[in-house]
């Protein structure tokens, strides 16, 4: 018999304190309801210090561009991908500061505000786009963002020819006076999406902590009465989820284990992977668990922070990233910054083969999305704030048609790209920093 009765969007599986969101199910459809309304999710994904923009840029425009060594980790990706040139950053540049661009470029990649030059606790920027979005499609869901990165940003004080670390730091900004600094933690993220539940109290997590178990055994009963009232394909999908889960938090266990952490009552210890590889890796896991099961739609991750020395040893790179992107036109030098850049687009490409391998109602979440990868300096040796390199991956449910290479006029403001998201994610903003307007073609048949 066929009836409305359905599952709850918002299904926790439940016990010992921890709650468990669910991704979609086909029994969270009532029979013969409307189709749900799209949900989109949208990741800024930031790599600093530059790139070498001749193994970046493609010769041709259009949707007949040949990838370059770059971005050809990204080429299986090819129709839902739009590399943009021409936008730049105009309040990154000096503007009369003197030195700093990178505390600049940082600053302003999601707010095209010229921040305050002061290394004091007077810092002023801008709210950042990705804020304004979390204002909008992120007040349904449990966390309105989430700002992930994977470096270290324990530093006060000033960080960059007289500005605030606070400029470094982040690219997420809830307001001009309030940046929002990012967790570097796995198993911090973890628990935010998981392992708080319904009680904070000492006792269930002390026990929880002490007993060594996965999050999951705590809901195990539940997750069993759950499967028994579904159909096959929703059975298959839930096992497929949680050994998602569980897959990413036994990772971190590991990682816990190698760094011969003792479990503490309460606080658990770092989860940091000793690798960028692993620790990108990761991440992605636990954004692409968050937008399945529609935890967080909000998204900022930075690989790493405007003048980051992170060597990369695992591709033959030990040099320092900062000190490289100075390359002075060495070609062997830039040869060496070339495979951090390309990379780093390897590291993109396998979250977003993790999107498009994960589903919601609507199909791939790929399909869902919106991830913006760039840098908000391009020419890393002149520390130049045009053309800088933009890259935008899925369909946003519409809302984009990849597979082109779009160039805009010089100089048009980044921010014009924004303000463009946001309208079509239904976000009523007037202006996003510096922006002039919107830009065309991102959905251009």
């Amino acid at each position: 018999m066929i009836t409305g009765h359905a599952l709850p969007r918002r299904t926790f599986l439940r016990g010992m304190g921890t709650a468990v969101a669910l991704p979609f199910l086909d029994a969270m459809t009532p029979a013969f309801a409307a189709p749900a309304t799209p949900i989109t999710r949208v990741a800024f994904v930031y790599t600093a210090n530059g790139v070498i923009m001749s193994d970046w840029t493609p010769r041709h425009e259009g949707a007949r561009f040949a990838f370059t060594k770059t971005l050809q980790p990204l080429e299986p990706f090819r129709d839902q991908l739009l590399v943009l040139s021409g936008l730049a950053h105009r309040n990154g540049e000096a503007l009369g500061d003197g030195p700093g661009d990178h505390a600049r470029a940082g600053a302003s990649w999601l707010t095209g505000v010229h921040p305050k030059k002061t290394r004091g606790a007077d810092i002023r920027n801008g709210m950042s786009v990705d804020q304004m979005l979390a204002e909008g499609i992120g007040r349904s869901t449990p966390l309105p963002s989430l700002e992930l990165g994977l470096q270290d940003v324990r530093m006060v004080g000033g960080c960059d020819s007289g500005y605030s670390c606070a400029y470094s730091n982040t690219i997420a900004w809830n307001s001009p006076t309030t940046p929002l600094p990012y967790e570097t933690n796995p198993r911090r993220v973890f628990e935010r999406l998981f392992g708080d539940g319904d009680t904070t109290d000492p006792a269930v997590r002390a026990t929880r902590a002490r007993q060594d178990r996965s999050l999951l055994d705590f809901v195990l009963g539940d997750a069993q009465r759950l499967d028994a009232s579904l159909g096959a394909g929703d059975r298959r999908k839930l096992s497929d989820y949680l050994d998602s889960v569980r897959e990413v938090e036994r990772r971190i266990q590991n990682t816990e284990q190698r760094d011969g952490a003792e479990l503490p009552t309460l606080d658990r210890p770092d989860g940091v992977p000793p690798t960028f590889e692993e620790h990108v890796e990761l991440m992605s896991d636990l954004v692409a668990i968050a937008f399945q099961a529609d935890l967080t739609r909000v998204v900022t991750l930075m690989y790493s922070r405007e003048g980051g020395n992170r060597t990369y040893r695992a591709i033959g790179v030990p040099d320092a990233h900062h000190g490289l992107s100075h390359h002075q036109n060495d070609p062997a030098r830039m040869a060496r910054l070339q495979l951090i850049d390309q990379h780093h687009v390897a590291m993109l490409a396998n979250f977003v083969e993790k999107l498009r391998d994960a589903q919601d109602e609507r199909g791939s979440l790929l399909d869902q999305s919106m991830v913006v990868y760039g840098s908000s300096l391009s020419d890393s040796n002149a520390h130049t704030h045009d053309n800088l390199p933009t890259l935008v991956v899925g369909g946003g449910n519409g809302a984009f048609r990849g597979g082109r290479h779009l160039r805009y006029p010089d100089g048009t403001p980044m921010t014009n790209l924004f303000l463009t998201m946001l309208d079509k994610l239904g976000v009523q903003r007037d202006q996003v920093g510096d922006s002039t307007g919107r830009i065309a073609h991102l959905s251009d048949l």
